[in-house]
Formats: C-alpha cells, structure tokens, sequence
C-alpha cells in the first residue's frame, strides 16, 4: 500500500475534474471503477476508484482517490494498493507507488500553473 494526501486551496470540481482527466490518461490500461459523489451544505465529497493492469508483473492495481472540499479548502488523499502476485508472495514491484505518481503530478502541476495554492 502506497498513500498521498495534501490539503490544497482552490476549486473543488476543477480539482475533481482535473484528477479524473490526469489519471485517466496516466496509462492505456488505467480504468475508472466508479464514483461517488455527496454534497452537504459547504461541503463536498467524491470518491473515485481507477484500476491499471501492470504487464511487468501480470496484475492489476487499485487507486481511490478521495476528495473533500469546504468552501475553498480541498483535502486529498489518494491510496494504491494491489499490484502483488500470488496468495502469499505479494511483492508489488512498485505498482502502488507507481500508480500514486499520477495524483501528486496533477497537484504539482496545478500549483504549478497557479490553479490552486498549496
């Protein structure tokens, strides 16, 4: 299991949308699973689960992706995990970090292009 999370300032949807967009396109055989989505008051939740299948090692690994906005406030944290081969041996061969790569460039990037301040 591999863990990225930052609490960042900007649009919550704009992040949403973004993440989507970058991870999706971070491999051919990345997948979206599903989403869900909730709203309360100021606060908005969206939760989106992607998997990829890694060839080096013949198997898949799952990223979920959680992001919690309040206002202009946006918490994320995203968890890969999978990736291991066999009911005993799980050695990932770095699949969970590797899928992680994705979120934490988006971020950088939109800090970056002045998006979102961190």
């Amino acid at each position: 299991m591999a863990k990225y999370e930052k609490t960042v300032y900007g649009n919550f949807e704009k992040i949403v949308n973004r993440l989507d967009h970058e991870i999706l396109n971070s491999g051919v055989s990345m997948n979206a699973v599903d989403v869900s989505k909730f709203e309360t008051g100021d606060t908005k939740v969206a939760v989106c689960v992607y998997d990829k299948y890694f060839m080096r090692n013949s198997s898949r690994a799952s990223l979920s992706v959680t992001v919690v906005g309040n206002i202009d406030t946006v918490f994320i944290s995203a968890i890969g995990s999978g990736g291991g081969q066999g009911a005993f041996f799980n050695f990932s061969w770095g699949a969970e970090e590797d899928i992680l790569k994705s979120v934490e460039d988006c971020i950088t990037s939109m800090a970056r292009e002045g998006a979102i301040s961190l």
